[in-house]
Parts: C-alpha cells; sequence; structure tokens
C-alpha cells in the first residue's frame, strides 16, 4: 500500500503524487517511501502495488504492476532498528503509465479506501502486537524458573514476579481488545476507526513494555541475540510508528469521542 511519501507520513493529505488523466491511461509522478515489500529481494521489485496519488485535490487509487513504464525501484532502506526480515523501499513513479482500467473505484474515492485499509491495517499490527508479548512471557517465565540467584529460582523473587505478573495481566488485557474489536468490525465500510486506533494505541504500547521487562528478567543475556527478546524489543519499537504513530491514534480518538461520546457509553 504505497501512502507515505519522503516528506509525507501521517499527514497523508499532504502527499504530492499526482495522477493525470491522458486518455486511455493516467500518469503517475512521485515518490513513495517506506514501502514494505517495494523490494522482496535487493533490486527486485514486487509484483503489484496499490497506489494512492491526487486526481485533481483529491485522492485516487490505481494497481501498478511491476514493468509498468515510468515505475521504478528506488532505495532499498537499509539498517533498520527492527524488523529486518521484512524489505522496506522507496518508489519513483516518473509519468508513469497506468491504464485507467487499473483505478480502483470512481476518481476521488480513495480516501475513503485508505481510511479502511488502515483501519484494518492497524488491527493487524494490534494482532502482531500480541504475538511479540506472549513470545516475550514465554521466555521470561522459563528463564525465570531455570536461572537461579543466591540459592534459589529468580521467580521467587518479588522483583522478578512483578515483571511477569504486570506483562501476562497487560497481555491478557490487551487480548481480550483485540479480539473483541476484531469481532465487531464490519468488513463491508469504513467507521471502525474509534476502536482500532485504540485497539493498536494499547496492544503496541504492551508489547513495548513487555519484551523490556523481559529484557530486564534476562538481565545481560535478553541484551544478545540467543534470548531473542533483544529482536522481540526492537521489531515492537516498529509497531508503535508503522500504520499510524500513537500520536495520530490519540487524536482520532480523541476527535471520534468529541463528536459521538454519547453513543460510545450507550
Amino acid at each position: 500500500m504505497c501512502m507515505s511519501e519522503p516528506h509525507v507520513g501521517t499527514d497523508v493529505l499532504g502527499m504530492s503524487s499526482k495522477a493525470v488523466l491522458k486518455g486511455d491511461h493516467y500518469e503517475i509522478t512521485g515518490r513513495k517511501m517506506w514501502i514494505t515489500n517495494g523490494l522482496i529481494a535487493p533490486g527486485v521489485l514486487g509484483d503489484v502495488f496499490l497506489v494512492y496519488a491526487k486526481t485533481g485535490d483529491r485522492l485516487s487509487s490505481f494497481l501498478v504492476e511491476k514493468g509498468t513504464p515510468g515505475f521504478e525501484k528506488g532505495q532499498k532502506i537499509n539498517d533498520k532498528c527492527g524488523m529486518r526480515a521484512s524489505t522496506t523501499a522507496e518508489l519513483v513513479f516518473e509519468q508513469a503509465r497506468v491504464p485507467v482500467k487499473n483505478r480502483l473505484g470512481e476518481e476521488g474515492d480513495s480516501m475513503m479506501h485508505m481510511m479502511r485499509n488502515l483501519e484494518l491495517e492497524r488491527v493487524t499490527l494490534a494482532a502482531m502486537s500480541l504475538g511479540i508479548g506472549m513470545r516475550c512471557i514465554q521466555v521470561m517465565c522459563r528463564y525465570a524458573n531455570e536461572r537461579h540467584a543466591f540459592g534459589k529460582p529468580l521467580r521467587d523473587f518479588g522483583q522478578i514476579q512483578r515483571y511477569v505478573a504486570r506483562s501476562y495481566a497487560s497481555w491478557k488485557a490487551a487480548r481480550s481488545y483485540v479480539y473483541d474489536t476484531a469481532r465487531r468490525m464490519d468488513l463491508e465500510k469504513p467507521g471502525n476507526r474509534l476502536d482500532s486506533d485504540g485497539v493498536k494505541l494499547v496492544a503496541t504500547s504492551m508489547a513495548k513494555e513487555v519484551a523490556d521487562n523481559a529484557m530486564q528478567v534476562l538481565g545481560g543475556y535478553g541484551y544478545v541475540g540467543e534470548y531473542q527478546v533483544e529482536r522481540l524489543w526492537r521489531d515492537a519499537k516498529l509497531l508503535e510508528i508503522g500504520g499510524g504513530t500513537l500520536e495520530a491514534h490519540e487524536k482520532n480518538i480523541t476527535k471520534d469521542l468529541s463528536r459521538s461520546w454519547e453513543q460510545v457509553v450507550g
């Protein structure tokens, strides 16, 4: 989903990519950044992309395939803190020739498409956070059972118990929220933003905190790759940024609640 640009992240309406109708095709010009699977290997483009661009002053979306004239790979993003198995890239469109039939829906409809896609993505990232949290709890519990200090297993120390217990309770609460939100989502239309943002806000913060707790329980072993929690800690950080930042979720939730608080509590 090609939305972000080098100078535009959360402010998607500030994108500058344009699609100009030229008879039976559009010419798309612009640059997209931080595109997941933009390159599936160094120098190798992915196969098909959902590209957002402005037609006039409104957003439209297009399916753009590898090999489209004017569509080129940009830089592969290297040295990422986490999620290193997921390739990320810049994509470049220089009057890329895209057939009219590759436009999704009508011209100018895609703000609604984008919001719906983001709702789905945010619930998915919240679910990913549950996986990170669960793995970290498993690792820290196993380590606290096996590792001894001062003649006792680590699980007998109150400081360790606090990390384990609070991690489990936070994970369980986030899990309930994720499952409930996923169950209630209407996949046929947008309008799920309040809880798709809320569940990502809660679950991604939980994942990073639980990963941090696990690293603390493991001490020096948590800081190296053998026990995996340092990788999970790095991966969790991206979930607080990708698909919308925590700050964007807080803004959206407050805005939505100010409009319809009575309906929410009712």
